[in-house]
């Protein structure tokens, strides 16, 4: 599907639904970059969160992670079609980020990074508490979660952080993007 095709996508979606959508346009492959910069063919099996079309699937696939080794979880329908085409080796995981667990993933097995694409800052601090937990049972003890915000602080509420015995770093922030955006790395 061509990029204007995956704008078009985006678009009618967050019309319809921006609070699950959480942005108009697709990410840049600059930010996708950014996010997927710490990940590698090593480190396992990856898991991303709210993938959309595919803009940090294909960074991470770029960065050499297998399609078999990937792990994507994305709830709307419309997003989870167009992966399950373009990424045929790919594990879709059509679920609420929010209630997954080891016994909704087909293939069970920790994974060594996450990468989300999520609106966190739009939902309330009790969800995503809820997607964190969910995160880090199905991650390597020393794997990180890697989430942009269009903000200028941590997408992860502090409340969630200390609750979770989470810290969260900036690594990077990527200004070519629109809007411009930050890559903040949380892990325990």
């Amino acid at each position: 599907m061509p990029q204007s095709a995956d704008r078009l996508t985006f678009l009618r979606a967050w019309v319809a639904n921006p609070l699950r959508v959480g942005a108009a346009i697709p990410s840049s492959a600059h930010l996708a970059a950014l996010i997927t910069r710490h990940v590698h063919p090593g480190i396992g099996p990856v898991i991303e969160f709210g993938p959309g079309t595919g803009v940090f699937t294909e960074a991470l696939i770029r960065r050499g992670v297998m399609q078999n080794e990937l792990t994507l979880v994305e709830l709307g329908e419309e997003f989870a079609d167009i992966l399950a085409q373009r990424y045929p080796g790919a594990m879709i995981v059509r679920a609420d980020a929010a209630r997954l667990s080891m016994s909704n993933l087909p293939r069970p097995k920790l994974h060594g990074a996450a990468i989300s694409g999520l609106p966190l800052v739009a939902m309330p601090a009790s969800k995503v508490l809820r997607i964190l937990a969910s995160a880090f049972r199905l991650l390597e003890p020393k794997a990180g979660f890697f989430q942009f915000t269009y903000g200028w602080r941590s997408p992860v509420p502090e409340s969630v952080l200390r609750r979770l015995d989470l810290k969260a770093e900036m690594i990077g922030t990527e200004y070519r993007n629109f809007p411009p955006a930050s890559v903040y790395r949380v892990g325990r």
